[in-house]
């Protein structure tokens, strides 16, 4: 079996002077820096959990995680059965759940995909691959949820 290995970097940038003093001392704020990679992004937590809401969050990554992987296989698959997408955008949405003890997980994540075709005739074709792209995508794989899809396709 084929294995590929990711490296990313962490860093904690939150430090105001007093480190992890307390719950309230410290920032969430981190940076996400990949080798080689053109800009780093800036992230927090979740501003439930006392985090910057302008800055993007795991559950906001790990939601376009999904959304991405799938819109990849997707573009594929339409270029391998020759519909030309001319347009495509999700506004997925998901559902975490946390518990009393603080923990939690994602429970439910849907795809709204809104895509443009050129051929009317593929329309039907185009709406259809995107429950083989769910199948191939390698994000939806290693979810323990089904991730839910509500695709629309039109034609210019």
């Amino acid at each position: 079996m084929k294995k590929h290995n990711y490296e990313i970097k962490v860093e904690w940038t939150g430090n105001e002077g007093n480190g992890t003093l307390n719950y309230k001392s410290y920032s969430r704020n981190h940076k996400i820096i990949g080798n080689g990679k053109y800009s780093a992004i800036n992230g927090s937590s979740d501003p439930s959990f006392l985090g910057d809401k302008t800055r993007y969050n795991p559950e906001d990554l790990f939601l376009s995680s999904l959304s991405a992987c799938h819109m990849l296989f997707y573009l594929h698959l339409c270029s391998v059965h020759k519909i030309v997408v001319i347009e495509y955008l999700d506004n997925a949405t998901g559902i975490m759940e946390e518990t009393k003890n603080g923990n939690g997980k994602f429970i439910e994540v849907t795809l709204n995909p809104k895509v443009k075709i050129t051929d009317e005739n593929m329309i039907e074709k185009a709406n259809e691959l995107h429950q083989k792209a769910n199948e191939l995508c390698f994000i939806a794989n290693s979810c323990n949820f089904k991730v839910k899809h509500n695709p629309s396709c039109l034609a210019e």
